[in-house]
């Protein structure tokens, strides 16, 4: 199906009294409803799962040469404790713009710290240190968005 096909369905609805309209084809999907004289259309893209598998296999195969590095580098960090992101939003390493960050490499923390703090949904949440040690490596720049579970720092426990 071809985008003028898809706008001739489009107006065919929007002129009809039909309220929605589903159409399946073998490699995607459209559902378009006429709300009140508003046509709402929107098209899933659907993700052949055959596709997903060809990105990581592509990117790992370009560097060769480093990859002798990696896992010395690997090592290294297996003996630190990660801090993960117990939530998605935005990363602060300050409380205001200006302001000196909450901590800094090389600083010694302790359980209930504060590290940063993530945004989510206008919420400032301050992130606290479970363990004590001394910030190794803050691994997300200032104001970056971050996901769940995301390593922020790098924190040696000795």
């Amino acid at each position: 199906m071809d985008i003028k096909e898809i706008q001739n369905l489009i107006k065919f609805v929007s002129k009809s009294e039909v309220a929605e309209v589903n159409l399946k084809l073998k490699d995607f999907e459209i559902k378009i409803k006429n709300i009140g004289g508003q046509t709402v259309s929107y098209a899933p893209q659907q993700v052949i799962p055959a596709q997903m598998p060809m990105a990581p296999q592509a990117a790992p195969a370009a560097p060769v040469a480093p990859a002798a590095d990696k896992p010395a580098a690997e090592e290294d960090n297996s003996k630190y404790i990660t801090v993960k992101s117990p939530m998605i939003g935005t990363f602060y390493r300050a409380s205001g713009p200006g302001k000196d960050p909450f901590v800094s490499v090389g600083d010694n923390v302790s359980p209930g710290s504060v590290l940063c703090i993530v945004e989510a949904m206008k919420l400032f949440n301050e992130i606290e240190s479970e363990v004590s040690g001394k910030i190794v490596k803050i691994l997300v720049d200032d104001a970056s968005p971050i996901e769940y579970d995301q390593p922020l720092f790098l924190v040696d426990p000795s």
